[in-house]
């Protein structure tokens, strides 16, 4: 095997992480540009950034390492806390934080209780370096599960001035003074979970209350569909209305029955759909189903997807050619550097 072989298994089997970070900065492109370059300074790969003047909120779709998504989170968390000003702070999203959530999500060669240790230790570091008091949710809480909403229940102002026993946050920074959370850069949350699909649908027709109506027959805890948060929002500047959602752990649910259900209750209360707005990157499991519906598929596996079949394909190969990797370094023995041996049982490790 050649050493360009070599190198390049290395290359291609470096753990992947993702890193989502929400900031409450929508109206200052300045701002949002900067935390994009720092990002990209420190090693992260800024895959996508969209801002929303309405919702006030910036967000960041990275990869890369645990190591440089680890390092990538404290630079933006010291750049928000300084930057982002709650007490001044206006917008149609919910938020407790200057970066409110920083939710990691494990991808290639990384498990999800590796992602949730990670996140552990980025939440010690941003409530040691940065001095910024953290929750944990999702499956970085404890017990697992802790949802967003019951965190952001009444907003920054609500834990500014203090914060009942039971809404304390799970680290707070050594010899804090303060009777709430940060004055003017709140707290962050800080999990680790499935990838999910955060996209806002923007109708015209219906009011308000008629909208968020609606939003509550559809989500989760009101008995809708399964994983699914959902709210109805103003959008002043255009003059519409949206119905924000998160569908949780996307790629075991069904996206686009959820927006097919939203389409026919907004017909049926006398509005019209708009216009879709995905946060980040198209899942494959949204532009499939949509596809499969509106093209009438007859077979509907997703395994005929090509790009997931690809890359199921070169995994396989990639992990055969490891195997080989490993059998080779085993007999040379003491000739292998140890820093190559563990490399490779690294890699071993990330492909199982």
């Amino acid at each position: 095997m050649s050493r360009f072989v070599v190198a390049a298994i290395f290359r291609a089997m470096v753990p992947v992480l993702e890193a989502v970070p929400n900031f409450s900065a929508g109206r200052d492109p300045l701002l949002v540009d900067r935390l994009t370059r720092a990002a990209l300074e420190v090693g992260a790969d800024v895959l996508d950034t969209t801002a929303d003047p309405d919702h006030n909120r910036a967000v960041l779709t990275l990869l890369g390492s645990p190591s440089v998504i680890e390092e990538t989170a404290v630079v933006l968390a010291r750049i928000a806390v300084d930057s982002i000003d709650l007490t001044d702070h206006r917008g149609v999203h919910p938020r407790v934080g200057s970066l409110d959530v920083l939710p990691l999500v494990p991808l290639i060669g990384v498990t999800m209780e590796r992602a949730r240790e990670i996140a552990h230790r980025v939440g010690e570091r941003l409530a040691r370096e940065v001095g910024v008091p953290v929750y944990f949710y999702a499956e970085a809480s404890d017990p697992p599960g802790r949802g967003l909403a019951e965190i952001r229940a009444g907003g920054f102002e609500s834990l500014v001035a203090g914060f009942a026993p039971e809404r304390a946050p799970d680290l707070i920074p050594e010899g804090w003074t303060h009777p709430g959370v940060h004055p003017t850069a709140g707290a962050v949350c800080v999990g680790a979970r499935p990838v999910l699909l955060a996209w806002n649908v923007e109708v015209e027709g219906l009011t308000l209350e008629e909208l968020a109506e609606l939003a509550k027959d559809l989500r989760d805890r009101d008995g809708g569909f399964e994983g699914l948060r959902a709210m109805a929002l103003p959008l002043d500047s255009r003059g519409r209305m949206q119905v924000s959602m998160n569908l949780e752990d996307v790629r075991n649910r069904k996206p686009f029955e959820v927006f097919r259900a939203l389409e026919d209750q907004v017909r049926s209360a006398g509005g019209a759909v708009q216009a879709t707005e995905v946060i980040g990157l198209l899942p494959d499991e949204l532009v499939f189903g949509a596809a499969a519906d509106r093209l009438a598929l007859l077979d509907r596996d997703p395994s005929r997807v090509l790009s997931s079949r690809l890359i199921e394909h070169l995994v396989g190969r990639l992990g055969n050619e490891i195997e080989n990797l490993a059998g080779v370094v085993k007999a040379s023995g003491t000739a292998t550097p140890p820093e190559v041996r563990e490399a490779v049982q690294r890699l071993r490790d990330g492909t199982t």
